[in-house]
C-alpha cells in the first residue's frame, strides 16, 4: 500500500477543497471536513458496511437544498478516509486524484445529488 502521513493526506484534502469553483466555494455551509484513517463502527453502522469494506468518503447530515431555517444547527461532517483510499492506488499522483475526486464527490451530496449525480460531478 502506498504510504502518505496523515498530515500529507489532510493537506491534500484541504488542496481539493481549495481547488474548487469559486461558485462552490461560496455556497458551502456549515460543514466540518475531516481526514480521518478509516470510518467510525458507528458510522461503519450507518452505512450498513463491516469493517475491510471500502468507504472513500461520506457526507453526514441534511443537503443543503432539503434545510429549514431553523436557527443554530450542528455543522454536517464530510469524512475522507486514507486508508481505502491509499489501498486503491499506486502512485502518490493517482493518490492525489482520488482524494480530490472524492471530496467533490461527497461536496455534490452536501448540495444535495444522489450518487449518480455525484458520480458526475466526482470526474
Amino acid at each position: 500500500m502506498l504510504e502518505i502521513s496523515r498530515e500529507q493526506f489532510a493537506k491534500i484534502v484541504e488542496q481539493a477543497l481549495e481547488s474548487l469553483p469559486e461558485k462552490f466555494k461560496e455556497k458551502i455551509n456549515n460543514v466540518a471536513i475531516f481526514a480521518e484513517d478509516e470510518p467510525t463502527a458507528e458510522q461503519l453502522k450507518k452505512m450498513r458496511l463491516r469493517r475491510g469494506d471500502l468507504l472513500f468518503g461520506l457526507f453526514e447530515g441534511y443537503a443543503q437544498a432539503k434545510k429549514l431555517n431553523i436557527g443554530p444547527v450542528l455543522p454536517d461532517r464530510i469524512t475522507i478516509f486514507r486508508l481505502a483510499i491509499l489501498s486503491q492506488v499506486d502512485s502518490f499522483q493517482e493518490a492525489k486524484e482520488k482524494i480530490i475526486a472524492t471530496v467533490k464527490h461527497e461536496i455534490a451530496h452536501h448540495f444535495g445529488s444522489d450518487e449518480r449525480g455525484a458520480a458526475k460531478a466526482s470526474r
